[in-house]
């Protein structure tokens, strides 16, 4: 089903009034609908009225016991996939500030013990200097100095043990020149330095590498129950898990083409003596 950004928003009311009507073309009560599905008429209930976004497993059961057509089962399994994705717009992210988006991923990073992340133009703000970060953010509107803060403090997270970080930066990621060529090079250290933590993994793939699938876009995977991909206007999640599944699929096929530990840390320290040089 193709969409709109627009269209996430309104999928869940979407997928509620498909699920009621279907049952209501059955000649079914919520009664007979929730014991066939094993859950409570509660449940279904706000299940029908959008005050609960249903699992895919829960839609699948309404759909067998109802033994709806095949073209009602592809919508409402395509409204349910929406209805697990959330757009978030930049243009919105500036009105309400930047140093908000910076907490709620302060919040997501807590939540998670193990962390991916895909960067194929760019350092994410977590290896960054704040001289990269304020560069970064140039174009955006306003006064930007809450939102560097608000970076610099989210890298305390590295320093958790008890989580797993694995960074995938492309050659072109950590060697856009955003900065001088002095201050890419202190940013690559700082990328070397970071990967000498014994939980987190930074790998680097370099331009030479044979890699069959194009890299479009930065994604962030959280555990295995959320994952976040950024495009040039916003910023699209994931719940549903084949969405999930697909970017961790992805993800392993890019971390088999990268360099790791020393032969990673080499890389990097050559890049770093030709900015220097």
């Amino acid at each position: 089903m193709a969409f709109e950004p627009g269209q996430l928003g309104q999928s869940r009311a979407d997928l509620a009034e498909s699920l009621r009507r279907m049952r209501r073309r059955a000649g079914r009560t919520q009664v007979w609908l929730a014991r066939r599905c094993n859950m409570s008429q509660t449940k279904l209930s706000n299940i029908e009225t959008a005050r609960v976004t249903p699992s895919l497993v829960d839609v699948e059961l309404i759909l067998r016991a109802l033994d709806a057509p095949p073209e009602l089962v592809a919508e409402a399994i395509a409204l349910a996939r929406l209805a697990h994705t959330e757009w978030q717009g930049k243009r919105v992210s500036w009105r309400r500030g930047l140093e908000k988006r910076q907490a709620e991923l302060a919040g997501l990073e807590a939540e998670a013990s193990t962390l991916r992340f895909f960067l194929p133009s760019m350092v994410t703000g977590l290896l960054a200097t704040p001289e990269y970060i304020r560069a970064s953010l140039g174009h955006t509107p306003g006064d930007i100095s809450k939102t560097v803060a608000k970076k610099i403090a989210r890298q305390e997270v590295l320093y958790a043990e008890a989580k797993q970080f694995t960074f995938l930066l492309t050659e072109q990621a950590v060697r856009w020149l955003i900065v001088p060529r002095h201050a890419m090079a202190v940013q690559i250290d700082r990328i070397i330095s970071i990967s000498q933590l014994r939980h987190v993994r930074i790998g680097i793939i370099p331009l030479t590498s044979p890699v069959r699938r194009g890299p479009l876009n930065t994604f962030t995977v959280y555990d295995r129950r959320l994952a976040t991909v950024e495009t040039l206007t916003g910023r699209i999640v994931f719940q549903d898990p084949r969405d999930i599944a697909e970017h961790l699929d992805v993800f392993e096929l890019f971390q088999r083409q990268a360099l790791f530990d020393d032969e990673a840390r080499n890389t990097l320290g050559q890049w770093a003596a030709e900015y220097r040089s």
